[in-house]
């Protein structure tokens, strides 16, 4: 099985360097065409946690909307716990996947302008995304 989570980094010829012992030739074009992809060379800080952080926010998440849905308030312990476990964890992933957002935008813009730009959107609406999960909490919590 291969490994996922890492690409190998192209080199000149346009064959990945786990193809160049295997007979893989790059296809002749008549001009150079864009990467699909920039391989990322360095992990963010939480990228190994990230799915068991994320499950955590999720449970604690449903929790405290459950208990809201039946007929509980924001006063009630069991959901100021589910947004006290949460929020702070939605909170850092997200900021761990917006330096990964970062890191690509700034990737691409010496090979794709475009691209590059538009990961720069991404960019900001994953900071809108703090922003809005942070107001949320501190208005739930202060109910």
């Amino acid at each position: 099985m291969p490994v996922l989570d890492r690409q190998t980094v192209r080199e000149a010829g346009g064959v990945p360097d786990a193809l160049a012992g295997q007979g893989g030739t790059a296809r002749p074009t008549a001009r150079p065409t864009a990467p699909r992809a920039i391989a990322e060379t360095a992990p963010t800080p939480l990228q190994k946690h990230y799915i068991s952080l994320s499950a955590i926010a999720l449970v604690a998440g449903a929790v405290a909307i459950t208990a809201l849905e039946t007929g509980s308030t924001f006063a009630s312990p069991l959901v100021k716990v589910g947004i006290l476990v949460a929020a702070p964890i939605l909170i850092v992933t997200t900021a761990d996947a917006s330096l990964r957002i970062w890191r690509s935008a700034w990737a691409w813009m010496p090979v794709n302008r475009n691209r590059g730009l538009f990961r720069l959107a991404w960019l900001a609406a994953s900071g809108i995304g703090i922003l809005v999960f942070a107001g949320a909490a501190v208005l739930a919590l202060s109910a």
